[in-house]
C-alpha cells in the first residue's frame, strides 16, 4: 500500500494537495485523529487498498506529539510512507486568511486585535508542528498557485519512499529564501549571464547560458564544493532516517546561475540517488495565468 500523510500549516494548501491525490486515484481521509492512524492503516490493508492519503493537522493538537513516533514505527515496520508538510510564510498565511475571512483553528474568536491574534495563532501552530516537520518533505507554497501545487504534489509521489530523495531547487534571492530548504547556497558572486545582452532573455536551461557558465573557473569551483559538501553528509542523513533533503541554490533572479547549477547537480547525483529538480522562479512563470 502506498501511504501519503499530508500535514502542515493551516492555510498552506493541504486541501488542494489532498484533492490532487484524490484525482490521482488515492482514497483520501481528512483530519483523521492521530490516535486512529494505526488502526485505520490496518483496516485498509485488510481491504487491500493500494493508495491511501491521510491529512492530519493542528485540529488534533493534543495528539500531535505522538505523530513522530508513529511515523518512525511505520517506516521501521516496512510501510512505504511519504510525509508531505505544506508551509508558507506568516505574511502569506495572514493574507490568505484575510482574503477568505476564515478563522484560524487556534485563533481567539473574541480578540480585539484580530490580526495580532492570527499571527500569534500561526506562530503557536508552527511550534506545535515543528517536530513533525522534521520527518517530512517540506513544500513551501508561499508563491505557488493551486495548479502548480497540484502538479508538484503529483511529481513528488513518483519516487521510492523508503529511499532518500534529493531535491535540488533554484530560486532568486529577490523573492526570498525557500522555507523548504535544508541547505542554502548563495551563488550571487558568480559571473552573471544577465549582463550579456544575448543571454539575458535565456535561462540556465538553455545551451548558450550553460556553455557560458560551464567554462567559468569560479562556477566550476562552486559546483565542485557543493558536490563535496552534499556527498560528505548524505550518509549521515541516511543513518538519521532522513527521507528527503532539499538543497536550494540561489542567485539574484533565479533565472541563470542557480538554474544551471541545479541541473548540473541533479545530473551528478541522479545515478546513485533519487533526485528531483525544482526551479521556483521559472516554474512560477510557467504556471502564471488567470
Amino acid at each position: 500500500m502506498q501511504l501519503v500523510l499530508i500535514t502542515g500549516m493551516s492555510g498552506s494548501g493541504k486541501s488542494v494537495a489532498l484533492h490532487a491525490l484524490e484525482d490521482a486515484g488515492f482514497y483520501c481521509v481528512d483530519n483523521l485523529p492521530p490516535e486512529l492512524l494505526a488502526d485505520f492503516i490496518a483496516i485498509e490493508r485488510e481491504h487491500r487498498a493500494d493508495r491511501v492519503a491521510i491529512a492530519i493537522d493542528v485540529r488534533s493538537a493534543k495528539s500531535l506529539p505522538g505523530m513522530p513516533a508513529q511515523i518512525q514505527k511505520l517506516r521501521k515496520g516496512g510501510q512505504p510512507l511519504t510525509v508531505l508538510f505544506l508551509d508558507a510564510t506568516t505574511d502569506t498565511l495572514v493574507r490568505r486568511f484575510s482574503e477568505t475571512r476564515r478563522l484560524h483553528p487556534l485563533s481567539m474568536r473574541d480578540s480585539q486585535d484580530q490580526r495580532r491574534a492570527l499571527i500569534e495563532a500561526i506562530e503557536h501552530e508552527r511550534e506545535l508542528l515543528s517536530e513533525l516537520r522534521e520527518y517530512s518533505l517540506v513544500i513551501d507554497t508561499s508563491q505557488l498557485k493551486a495548479s502548480h501545487l497540484r502538479t508538484e504534489v503529483r511529481k513528488l509521489l513518483d519516487h521510492e519512499p523508503n529511499s532518500l530523495t534529493l531535491v535540488f531547487e533554484s530560486f532568486g534571492f529577490k523573492r526570498g529564501v525557500p522555507m523548504d530548504a535544508d541547505f542554502v547556497f548563495d551563488v550571487r558572486m558568480l559571473p552573471n549571464p544577465h549582463y550579456e545582452p544575448e543571454l539575458r532573455p535565456l535561462t540556465g536551461l538553455d545551451a548558450p547560458v550553460a556553455n557560458f557558465l560551464s567554462v567559468e573557473p569560479e562556477v566550476q569551483a562552486m559546483q565542485a564544493q557543493i558536490i563535496d559538501f552534499v556527498e560528505r553528509w548524505l550518509p549521515s542523513m541516511v543513518r538519521d532516517h532522513r527521507s528527503y533533503v532539499t538543497v536550494a541554490i540561489g542567485c539574484t533572479g533565479g533565472q541563470h546561475r542557480s538554474t544551471y547549477l541545479v541541473e548540473e547537480l541533479a545530473m551528478h547525483f541522479s545515478p546513485r540517488w533519487t533526485v528531483r529538480r525544482r526551479h521556483r522562479e521559472l516554474d512560477a512563470i510557467k504556471h502564471a495565468g488567470p
